[in-house]
This record gives C-alpha cells, sequence and structure tokens, in this order.
C-alpha cells in the first residue's frame, strides 16, 4: 500500500463534510459455499487479511487475563481466533457464528492448527442464549460488528456482552469506521487486487459501506463502561477507517512466552506482510494507541 497515497486520502476524509449514508451488508449470514472459502482464504497465512489479523491479535491479548474464558462473537472461518489461540495456548476460547457454513470451515482451522483451546457454538451474537450469565473472562470480536442489520443490533449485542461478561471482564472490539468519501473506498478496495478474489474484493467493499459511525459504536457499547472499567476508544489516525474498543487492559503482554510466540508469528508473515502490519500500527500508534512490543522485521 502506498503510504503516499493513504495520506492523501486521510487528510481528504479529514476536508470532507457530513457524512455517507450506510449501506448494511446484503446478508446477516454468509453461507454460500464459495463466498465461506473465499473469506477463508483471505485470511489465512499468505491470505490479505494476515497482517491485520496477526496486529489485532497482539493489541487483543492485552485484555485477555492468563487462563481465563474468552468468547470470541462472529467468530466466522476462526482464522483470527486461531491466531489469538495460538499466542494464548493458556486461555480457553469459545468462537459463536450463526452461519453452519461457517462454523465447518471453522472447524477445519482449529484442526489443522491443532488447537485443543478453542470450542464453537452456533449462536447469534445479538442474543448468546444459551451461554450462562457472567460466565466470560473477556469478550472479543474483529471485523465483524458491520454484519448487523441496524444500530439497534448493536446496542443489542452489548446487552449481550454485558450479560455474559463477568463484571472485571476484559472487552476487545474491532471493526472497520465508516468513511466519507467513495474514493476512499475504492482505494482501499482496489489497491492490492491483484492478490485477492473477486469475491474478497466485492465483500470487502460491501463490509466498508456497511462500517458503522463512530458515533454509533459510541453509543451502542457505552454501557460497557462503568467507573472501575472504563471503555476507550481508539482509531486510526486522522480518519477512522479501523476502530478498536477495548476495556480493563492488563499488563500480560510482558509474559516471556507470549513474546517469543508473536515474535514467531510475525517472522513467519511474508515481507509485504510485514510492511503491511507495521504500517497500521503506525496508524493507530499515530492516533494513540501504541503496540505493545517491538517488532523487528525479518527481511
Amino acid at each position: 500500500m502506498s503510504a503516499l497515497v493513504m495520506m492523501m486520502h486521510m487528510f481528504m476524509e479529514c476536508l470532507t463534510p457530513g457524512d455517507r449514508p450506510r449501506v448494511p451488508e446484503p446478508d446477516l449470514v454468509m453461507a454460500a459455499p464459495e463466498q465461506v472459502q473465499a473469506f477463508a482464504n483471505s485470511g489465512d497465512h499468505h491470505g490479505p487479511l494476515a497482517p491485520i489479523y496477526l496486529y489485532l491479535a497482539i493489541q487483543a491479548t492485552s485484555t485477555i487475563p492468563v487462563g481465563g474464558r474468552v468468547l470470541d462473537l462472529a467468530c466466522g472461518p476462526c482464522n483470527q481466533l486461531a491466531v489469538l489461540a495460538s499466542l494464548r495456548p493458556d486461555t480457553e476460547f469459545v468462537g459463536v457464528d450463526l452461519s453452519a457454513a461457517m462454523l465447518a470451515q471453522a472447524r477445519a482451522t482449529i484442526e489443522r492448527a491443532h488447537l485443543r483451546n478453542v470450542t464453537l457454538v452456533q449462536g447469534d451474537m445479538r442474543t448468546l442464549a444459551g451461554l450462562p450469565d457472567q460466565s466470560f473472562d473477556g469478550v472479543f470480536s474483529t471485523l465483524s460488528l458491520h454484519h448487523l442489520p441496524t444500530p439497534s443490533d448493536l446496542a443489542t449485542t452489548a446487552r449481550a456482552v454485558t450479560r455474559v461478561l463477568k463484571p472485571a471482564g476484559g472487552v476487545f472490539l474491532a471493526d472497520f469506521g465508516r468513511l466519507k468519501r467513495p474514493a476512499t473506498l475504492d482505494f482501499l478496495v482496489h489497491d492490492r487486487e491483484s492478490e485477492q478474489t473477486p469475491l474478497f474484493t466485492q465483500d470487502y467493499m460491501n463490509s466498508l459501506r456497511a462500517a458503522f459511525s463512530l458515533s454509533e459504536l459510541r453509543r451502542a457499547f457505552e454501557a460497557l463502561s462503568t467507573p472501575e472499567h472504563a471503555l476507550q476508544v481508539h482509531t486510526t489516525a486522522l480518519a477512522p477507517f479501523m476502530v478498536i474498543l477495548r476495556r480493563n487492559v492488563l499488563a500480560s503482554t510482558t509474559d516471556r512466552a507470549w513474546r517469543h510466540a508473536t515474535q514467531a508469528a510475525f517472522a513467519g508473515l511474508t515481507d509485504s506482510h510485514q510492511r503491511d502490519l507495521l504500517a497500521l500500527a503506525n496508524w493507530f500508534q499515530a492516533g494513540g494507541l501504541p503496540l505493545p512490543l517491538a517488532l523487528n522485521r525479518t527481511r
């Protein structure tokens, strides 16, 4: 991705007044086999989402207590969850998703990664039916909230999270933010088009169009903020093309085993993916959220 072109688009976002109407995703549940496979491929080790997933996993570990039980909302094919569970083998993860086809793909992902600390459950993140009250030490979700149809569904999801989360539980929610300019969306979607399948390119555009605004995300999840555990909101600098909401940040990322596993995962990325991860880290750092450790490029 060209840093200068990206900077230009972000400055133009700052100068553009008003807002862009949200276009909800065409389908709440991704069930078509070709869509499921394309999405799963995009997040595997060589897919375009790989650096984003590792970056978000690194940041998410700051809200996950050692030895805790953590819920992943809308886990999809489990590419993201597999990265996080690999970095934190001391933690029990439960992935919930509404799509049976996604969960079938998720089981294959977990088996390939030889993970023994992940359980999968079919369910709706707006209700989390069947999951007991205050049964999780942490809740996280990445690049999934925009699939919800309306802001009211965001608020309903927040209430479900509040119910299943322990009072001092950690929260990490990350998603795209709503951008204003069609030209910015076109740049983000097509910048690496040669490395993407046409289905992924279309899904990416649908996701950006369906992104909630920063104010909608704040309003929906403000109930998760308490005097003891305030909800922190972080965005990329200049314009919120990505947003992170987190609560109860811990110091567990100083663990030597975690740092070694994280460096090894970063070293395993391709050169272009390492550069993409560090570019995303720089955008968030410029917005006030640094990485909890320094990553050294190996190429």
